[in-house]
């Protein structure tokens, strides 16, 4: 299937910004006020957990860039390269220095959700691996995030791709649920297979 889109660099219709400067560990604090996204908050699937997003308090002075429904976060270093899109935050929040965090420009006909979509196909992905840098741990500079291509097609493709990308989700969460269900019952046999064989001796 054909769809027409114009190719255009990431920082053209995405401001990019680095996590929150935290200082070593994330510190947890009973009632604090702030949500911190951290690296086992994520999914690819689930987006962000919030509940179990830790809460803690930030020192500096300056205003955060704080985490608001519709932007993205991109996971800039590790084994694997990949970005979510953030639902509504229940307090205000901010992502620690292992993100990149992506707002899409108002004004662009770009959906949130189609950027985390295309930042996970494999065409983006194999951008990323060539632009990786590292030894020991490799990652992505914001420069080199910025530089890279995306294809942008009209709204509503946008639209019929987010719709079934979410289908395939859902298909894999069942798909899930039913093999872990069949496993269960398998276990369940071998118990009761256990048990009786204990019996009979």
């Amino acid at each position: 299937m054909f769809i027409d889109a114009f190719q255009v660099d990431l920082t053209a219709v995405a401001r990019v910004r680095a996590g929150y400067p935290f200082r070593g560990s994330i510190e947890e604090v009973a009632g604090g006020e702030v949500l911190a996204v951290q690296m086992k908050d994520v999914d690819l699937d689930a987006g962000v957990r919030w509940p179990g997003v830790v809460r803690t308090s930030l020192a500096g002075r300056k205003e955060p860039d704080w985490l608001k429904a519709g932007d993205v976060l991109f996971v800039s270093k590790g084994a694997r390269f990949y970005a979510v899109c953030v639902d509504d935050p229940p307090a205000q929040a901010v992502c620690s220095p292992h993100f990149f965090h992506l707002q899409v420009d108002k004004q662009m006909d770009l959906l949130p959700a189609f950027l985390a979509w295309q930042i996970n196909q494999q065409p983006f992905q194999r951008q990323l691996q060539q632009a990786a840098e590292g030894s020991s741990q490799l990652s992505i500079r914001r420069p080199v995030l910025e530089s890279l291509t995306l294809s942008v097609p009209p709204l509503a493709d946008q639209q019929r791709i987010v719709a079934l990308a979410e289908l395939a989700r859902q298909e894999r969460r069942v798909l899930s649920a039913l093999i872990h269900n069949r496993e269960r019952q398998l276990q369940a046999l071998a118990e009761n297979l256990a048990q009786a064989t204990q019996i009979s001796h």
